[in-house]
């Protein structure tokens, strides 16, 4: 038996225009849906560039409510084409409080629900900490039409505890919407290819370690500093690539899935069977040097 489900990937150029930005997410949704997708994901933060690379107050002007203006453009636009959209939006929640966060529509334009980031980076170039407060909605699930996904975002994905609990709530897909480059400044290209290669590895062994297909949507060009590494991929339930889109071009890319084979895997692969749950209280502290 197979589950067969189609994931349509937008990887994307931004520019400071947000309507442009957001108009070619929509144009790059229906060009998936006419190949056949059934859910789309967009990259992390698509209705803009990436921001985060400066602190700057006048930044703040770009968040919006969730559910509101583009949520409801793309609720319209899922409920015409019948897919699923993945859309990664700045929120504001209210005055002064802001956070990164995923909205999903379902295929008749219902809004399901909204995640937000859990782990917030503070780095040269991405300078998160800035302007998100840390997620409250826990990981979360949502039920679409066409599978159980699980949403986490970019810099969540270097935690196996994320990946892990959200698959522990029934997860079929993992999807991470990503902004991720190279500085412009690295001298060596061994770093820059170290760090790719990082980057989808950890997300693969999710992959293996749950059992379940990942996809990962990064966006590709140059803004200021940071040469974003597009790479967006698909693996399958063990960690091997079903699709993997180049460094420096925009794509738009549907991969057909079969959910039926994470039965396969676990069942081969028993990792959930034999997890020692009784002996897992460890994780929960910060350091274990006591």
């Amino acid at each position: 038996m197979t589950k067969n489900v189609n994931i349509g990937l937008v990887q994307m150029a931004c520019t400071d225009d947000v309507e442009a930005n957001l108009q070619k997410a929509i144009d790059g949704i229906r060009q998936a849906a006419r190949q056949g997708a059934q859910i789309v994901c967009l990259q992390e933060l698509f209705r803009s560039l990436y921001f985060c690379d400066v602190e700057d107050h006048h930044n703040f002007s770009l968040a919006e409510p969730i559910p509101g203006p583009t949520t409801d453009r793309l609720s319209d636009v899922a409920r015409e084409l019948g897919v699923v959209i993945i859309a990664s939006l700045f929120e504001k929640r209210a005055q002064g409080l802001y956070h990164n966060t995923t909205a999903v529509l379902d295929a008749d334009g219902t809004y399901l629900g909204k995640y937000r980031k859990m782990h917030i980076p503070d780095d040269p170039g991405y300078y998160e900490k800035f302007y998100f407060t840390p997620g409250d909605t826990g990981y979360r699930v949502f039920d679409t039409k066409f599978a159980r996904i699980g949403v986490l975002i970019c810099w969540d994905q270097w935690y196996p505890e994320a990946a892990r609990i959200t698959a522990l709530m029934g997860a079929e897909i993992l999807f991470y919407p990503t902004a991720i480059g190279w500085d412009t400044q690295e001298p060596d290209p061994r770093q820059n290819e170290e760090q790719y290669n990082a980057w989808q590895t950890i997300q693969r062994s999710h992959a293996i370690a749950n059992g379940v297909h990942v996809v990962a949507v990064n966006r590709v060009g140059q803004e200021a500093e940071q040469k974003f590494w597009g790479g967006s991929f698909v693996s399958n339930p063990f960690g091997s690539l079903l699709y993997l889109a180049p460094h420096d071009q925009e794509v738009v890319h549907v991969q057909e899935v079969d959910l039926a084979l994470s039965d396969k895997y676990r069942t081969t692969w028993p990792y959930f069977r034999d997890r020692r749950i009784d002996s897992y209280q460890p994780i929960t502290k910060r350091y274990i040097d006591e």
